[in-house]
C-alpha cells in the first residue's frame, strides 16, 4: 500500500472539490485519509487461497448437520464508484465433512473477503470458496444483504435499498430443502 500516494490523492480531492488542504480542519485529513484506506483495503492484493491458509484453523469431528453463523456485520467499497457498501449482514452455511473450522474464522473470512473493492456478488462467491478450501466441503452456501451508497446517496438517491445474494455450491446448490432450511435459519 502506498500511503504517500494515497495521502497525495486526498490532497487533490480536497483541492478539485474547492477546498484548502492546507486550513486547520484539513490539515491531517490525507494522513487520516491513507491510514483509513490502508485499513480498509488491507486485503486488496491477498488471494482467496492465501485467505484460506491464513484462517485454515479446523478440528476434528464425527458431526455432519448443517452449520450457519448469521448476521456478520460487514462493510465494503464497490469497484464501480469505490462508494460504501454498507449495513450488510452476511449468513454462512456449510455441512462439515469430518472437519468444523472455528466459529470466529468464518466472521474473519467475511472481514477479509470485504476488505478489496469489490462487487456484492463476488464477496459471497469469495467468502463460498475460501470456506470451500478451508473445510473441505464442497456444501457451502452464502447469503449477503445490504446497501449500496452507490444507489442510496447517489445516481438514483433511493435509500433503504437493499440487494441480496446468494452464492451456493454442493449439496445447497443441488438441494432446495436443505437451502430452503438455510434460508429458513437465516431469515428468522
Amino acid at each position: 500500500m502506498d500511503l504517500k500516494k494515497l495521502e497525495q490523492a486526498a490532497r487533490l480531492i480536497i483541492e478539485a472539490v474547492g477546498d484548502h488542504p492546507d486550513r486547520e480542519g484539513l490539515l491531517e485529513t490525507p494522513k487520516r485519509f491513507a491510514d483509513m484506506m490502508a485499513e480498509q483495503f488491507a486485503y486488496n492484493d491477498v488471494s482467496n487461497e492465501d485467505i484460506a491458509k491464513e484462517f485454515e484453523k479446523t478440528f476434528a469431528t464425527p458431526e455432519n448437520d448443517m452449520v450457519v453463523v448469521k448476521d456478520i456485520s460487514i462493510f465494503s467499497h464497490c469497484e464501480h464508484h469505490i462508494a460504501l457498501m454498507y449495513n450488510m449482514k452476511v449468513a454462512v452455511g456449510y455441512i462439515p465433512h469430518g472437519r468444523v473450522i472455528g466459529l470466529s474464522k468464518i466472521a474473519r473470512i467475511a472481514d477479509a473477503v470485504s476488505k478489496r473493492f469489490q462487487l456484492q456478488e463476488r464477496i459471497g462467491t469469495d467468502i463460498r470458496d475460501v470456506m470451500k478450501m478451508v473445510t473441505h466441503s464442497d456444501d457451502v452456501i452464502v447469503y449477503i444483504e445490504g446497501e449500496h451508497s452507490c444507489m442510496t446517496a447517489r445516481g438514483i438517491k433511493k435509500p433503504g435499498t437493499k440487494t441480496r445474494t446468494l452464492a451456493s455450491s454442493g449439496a445447497f446448490k443441488n438441494d432446495s430443502a436443505l437451502r430452503n432450511e438455510f434460508m429458513n435459519m437465516v431469515l428468522k
